[in-house]
């Protein structure tokens, strides 16, 4: 198969291959365009083009990468390639000790090399305007119209040029709030974020930093944004190669265009900041209105039939999950190799990725270490704990496991080892007062909030409940338990009426175990919630409101609890509250009038989703 030189070629594979749907008939970007993406998504249903969309001449796409077959269908050709590239550059020994077995990836190599000023720019073909884009509005209380797979890119201020570029992806709102028609859009990234340093240099310098944004192009060029590569490669090799096409390239007016791009956006950023958001977001709430950069716009091209591709975002799983599995794929053990001990991690997507880690490490100071209490385990979880995006987690339970049979990714199993295994007055390590993912609102300020790393090594301690024990059933002001999962019992109790009331709720709870503490010991752990039957209807639901919701350093409490030169610890059961904060963003609902216009359609289209 050639190499897709833009995104419709990639769009027509799919179609000759049964994996895409064409909806003629015009849809409204306002909810209506999301609300068919979500519930094809939820099928695990084709890709799906939009030919009428009203208020625009532009076609859009959606769930091009909604499953994890058909991510692996679009890059058929380069994911060895690029994996085997990923190894060479870990270990560049290999291609002297095997040049003919990695001989198609050293060849493949040199698509990596940016190709400036192509024959052809087809991103030229026309001049359009903020306005004339599709307005996709996601959720109903959404502060306006975003660009979800942006492609951002930006030049260091100090070593100009492509090889020293950042392309991420932030999302971008185009419309609505206090921005200008036509002329501004707001960027949300944090300033550790490739473009946040650059343009801290910028400010430094008392400049602007000149901005691209692209959007389109060949699918390579979206994945490049999102994928966390290896020191010193740059995300436009890494899509030439993933591509098996050069990234093609040229300056226009003092700006980076790409070539192959459908539509590119052009602007700059200085000091000046503007409301952004509410947007409805991935860990399925919405993130709510703060001050983020705004980039004053340029200009805006489109290439000759361009098409728009978006996604939508919400309680996982959606199609950023196979985004994150497609990764994971690729880049194989790159983490687990770059910290010394690390045998396996994984961020839980059911538990919004960030907020929860489950990790595998090597515990080796056995002759210092004959009570098998967690020593190397702890140096492995600091390590983890300051490695990029691993660093937004809230929860990282961290195992070491002589069997050699744990898997993190079997989440329930790993729950019950390490909850048959881990010593509540010893296993909990508290960091407080840190910073957690700008989009989590379990701590009472923004990006502000906890930690807390929960060890477990050696014998099993106990044998969790598989029932839930009577005690629970004669508490006051705590009801209806249900058993989650073994170990695991979910407590409903009235909401919040005031969050610093918890405190006292909670401490009322633990008086009620205390006298319980020897017959509770194999409920290691146990949920405050709103809604008992919702957290223990699946696993996923246990995940999701338990890890999204509480906030360690607040939500944490045990029985029999205390400090012993400092560090807090406590009897069985650990009480985590999940009940939702007064102070949490809203979750993320269907709109009722849209899901009847969907219903319509897909009745008159025979849409069988």
């Amino acid at each position: 198969m050639k190499p897709y030189k833009n995104l419709e070629e990639c769009l027509h594979d799919l179609e000759c291959n049964g994996q895409l749907i064409r909806i003629k008939d015009e849809v409204d970007p306002f909810l209506e365009m999301a609300a068919i993406h979500l519930r094809i998504h939820a099928a695990k249903g084709p890709a799906i083009l939009f030919e009428n969309i009203k208020g625009t001449k532009f076609r859009a796409t959606s769930n091009i990468f909604g499953t994890i077959e058909r991510s692996r269908f679009i890059f058929r050709d380069n994911i060895e390639v690029v994996k085997s590239l990923i190894e060479l550059k870990k270990d560049p020994t290999r291609a002297i000790k095997s040049p003919l077995k990695n001989l198609k990836s050293i060849v493949a190599s040199l698509h990596a090399f940016p190709l400036k000023n192509p024959a052809s720019k087809p991103i030229l073909f026309e001049k359009t305007s903020l306005k004339a884009l599709p307005q996709i509005h996601h959720w109903k209380k959404d502060g306006g119209a975003f660009i979800t797979l942006p492609q951002v890119y930006s030049e260091d201020p100090e070593m100009p040029g492509i090889m020293h570029a950042n392309l991420g992806m932030y999302r971008v709102q185009i419309s609505g709030n206090d921005f200008i028609e036509n002329k501004e859009v707001g960027l949300h990234y944090q300033i550790h974020r490739g473009i946040g340093v650059h343009q801290y240099k910028a400010l430094k310098n008392k400049e602007s930093l000149k901005v691209s944004i692209f959007v389109g192009g060949p699918p390579a060029h979206t994945l490049a944004a999102v994928m966390p590569l290896p020191e010193g490669m740059s995300e436009m090799n890494f899509a030439g190669v993933l591509g098996g096409r050069r990234f093609r390239y040229f300056y226009e007016d003092g700006y980076c265009l790409s070539a192959d791009a459908d539509f590119v956006i052009t602007g700059e950023i200085s000091n000046e900041t503007k409301p952004e958001g509410p947007f409805g977001d991935h860990l399925g709430y919405y993130s709510l209105t703060h001050d983020f950069p705004v980039m004053k716009v340029k200009q805006v091209y489109a290439r000759k039939n361009a098409i728009w591709p978006f996604t939508v975002v919400g309680r996982p799983p959606q199609e950023d999950s196979s985004f994150g599995e497609l990764i994971h794929e690729i880049s194989g053990k790159a983490i687990e190799q770059e910290i010394p001990g690390l045998k396996e991690i994984n961020a839980v997507d059911a538990a919004g990725v960030h907020p929860l880690l489950l990790a595998i490490g090597s515990e080796r100071y056995t002759p210092y270490n004959a009570a098998k209490r967690p020593a190397e385990l702890l140096t492995i979880a600091n390590r983890i704990l300051g490695t990029g995006q691993l660093s937004l987690a809230k929860y990282l339970l961290i195992a070491a496991d002589e069997t050699c049979l744990l898997n993190t990714h079997d989440v329930a199993a790993f729950f019950r080892f390490v909850l048959e295994r881990i010593d509540f007055k010893r296993d909990l390590h508290f960091q407080t007062n840190t910073t957690i993912d700008t989009l989590d609102y379990s701590g009472e300020q923004l990006n502000n909030g906890s930690k807390l790393v929960i060890a477990a090594y050696g014998n099993p301690l106990r044998t969790l409940c598989d029932e839930v024990p009577f005690v629970f059933q004669k508490l006051s002001q705590f009801e209806n338990p249900r058993l989650v999962i073994p170990g695991v019992i979910a407590l409903q109790t009235a909401p919040f009426h005031l969050y610093s009331k918890a405190n006292f709720e909670m401490i009322s709870l633990s008086e009620q175990l205390k006298e319980h503490s020897k017959e509770l010991t194999n409920c290691p752990l146990l949920l405050v919630c709103d809604d008992s039957d919702f957290v223990s209807k699946n696993l996923n639901n246990f995940l999701w409101t338990t890890f999204t919701r509480s906030n360690p350093s607040h939500d944490v409490y045990g029985v029999n609890s205390q400090f012993n030169n400092k560090h807090w610890g406590c009897e069985a059961p650990l009480i985590i509250d999940t009940r939702k904060k007064p102070h949490h963003a809203p979750d993320l609902e269907l709109d009722d009038t849209t899901e009847r216009k969907v219903d319509a359609l897909f009745k008159k289209l025979n849409l069988p989703y």
